[in-house]
């Protein structure tokens, strides 16, 4: 099936195989270079599941820890044979996705036969899990050494109590000493079903080709899919403030406000957009707000907004470093509750507005990008480029409404790391 979207001059190529693998084309005629990615809809959170109705609670960073031996063939390395092909591979965990891609200029057929074997066909023994405990447990390592990391783990931990969005995605090095083979089987098996997976390719190539190959590499039957468990929800967060100390030459602050999860029906596209949105015209880098607390040295140049969805969940984030982070919270807290009282100016509204559709726009340039915001979406039911309408579906009352959750008693967390 094909799909057109003519205002952004944008087209698609799609079609679900018989297993249930869902295959998106998106041409850019003219690039160089082509990209693909084979992602599944599983992530840091769905570490308890059942299957097969057998609970399982598997240890904390296995998604993680499953990415990293997926690239073991019994016949060698995955990154040995794209190395000889000349492609780029890479992979990543998230909280709700693992996904492995390449981009290459040639050779394309060759790599995209590399990357579904070696991700449709598990391999893991005592041996190769045991070599790569000691190196995730390296990485874990740098990463509790790094102060950004720990003040955004800080503020999950602060925002949610039970939810496994607050458990780091790598897990610990007392977590993963406890992942064996047969845990990594188990979690393939329950995750990496062909119907709980997405392959999306952007660049210059054959559609039809792409579809028969994945239908040969992938699968006949796809097995069913975990029922993922996420533990008890609750409105309030769980912490206010959680603070540590490390070396930093500044105090660094993150301030979380903890958002209503997705309801039944919702487009998590125009969700993102309306976050996003919301978080940008409270005090973006082009926001009145910023300039107020960037004249005040209350924030500086690295200051930044985000807004993360997951399953069960959302939060806005905003933060960076401040002489004092208490000042910064209070005021941002101030002007949430102002924009909840008087709502957005609409001029204000309109430029946010179209500044974040620029942003978006852009994405579709980028074809690393723009297939990873394809992979998200396709998982939700949805395409990236439906982002262009629904944009226009969303008014400053819609901002208003967003603000007034926000501004609730108990519904930021901040996370602060001081100097030592």
């Amino acid at each position: 099936m094909s799909k057109v979207w003519t205002a952004l001059r944008e087209r698609m190529e799609e079609r679900t195989l018989e297993n249930g693998l869902r295959v998106c084309y998106l041409p850019k005629e003219g690039f160089s270079k082509t990209f693909a990615i084979l992602a599944t809809n599983f992530g840091s959170v769905d570490a308890s599941f059942t299957i097969d109705g057998e609970r399982h609670d598997t240890p904390a960073g296995v998604a993680h820890f499953l990415e990293h031996k997926m690239f073991e063939d019994e016949d060698g390395n995955a990154l040995q044979k794209f190395a000889r092909t000349g492609a780029s591979p890479n992979a990543f965990t998230s909280h709700t996705m693992t996904a492995y891609h390449f981009s290459c200029t040639d050779r394309f057929e060759e790599n995209l036969e590399i990357l579904l074997k070696f991700v449709f066909t598990p391999y893991f023994t005592e041996e190769n899990v045991a070599k790569e405990r000691g190196i995730i447990g390296q990485e874990i390592g740098m990463m509790d050494d790094t102060p950004s990391w720990r003040l955004f783990c800080g503020l999950l931990e602060g925002l949610y109590r039970n939810h496994p969005v607050r458990v780091p995605i790598a897990g610990s090095v007392e977590s993963i000493a406890q992942i064996t083979p047969e845990v990594l089987y188990t979690c393939h098996r329950a995750f990496y079903s062909p119907k709980n997976m997405a392959l999306i390719v952007c660049g210059t190539a054959d559609f039809d080709e792409i579809c028969r190959m994945a239908a040969q590499f992938s699968p006949a039957e796809a097995p069913e899919i975990g029922q993922r468990h996420y533990g008890d929800r609750r409105e309030a967060v769980n912490e206010l403030t959680v603070e540590r100390r490390m070396a930093v030459s500044r105090p660094q602050f993150l301030l979380g406000f903890k958002d209503t999860p997705l309801a039944a029906g919702e487009s998590r596209l125009r969700r993102a957009l309306l976050g996003e949105l919301a978080v940008r015209i409270l005090c973006g880098d082009t926001a009145p707000l910023y300039a107020e607390l960037y004249g005040k040295r209350l924030i500086g140049r690295d200051f930044d907004t985000d807004y993360m969805l997951f399953p069960e969940g959302a939060a806005a984030i905003l933060g960076g470093e401040s002489r004092d982070p208490e000042a910064a919270r209070a005021a941002i807290e101030a002007e949430t509750a102002r924009l909840a009282r008087e709502g957005v100016e609409q001029a204000l509204f309109d430029r946010m507005k179209k500044a974040l559709y620029g942003l978006w726009l852009r994405v579709l340039d980028v074809p690393e990008a723009y297939a990873r915001q394809q992979a998200a979406a396709i998982f939700a039911g949805e395409d990236y480029a439906d982002f262009a309408a629904l944009c226009d579906t969303i008014s400053p009352q819609d901002v208003q409404a967003v603000y007034a959750r926000w501004a609730q008693r108990d519904r930021s967390s901040m996370s602060v790391i001081r100097p030592q």
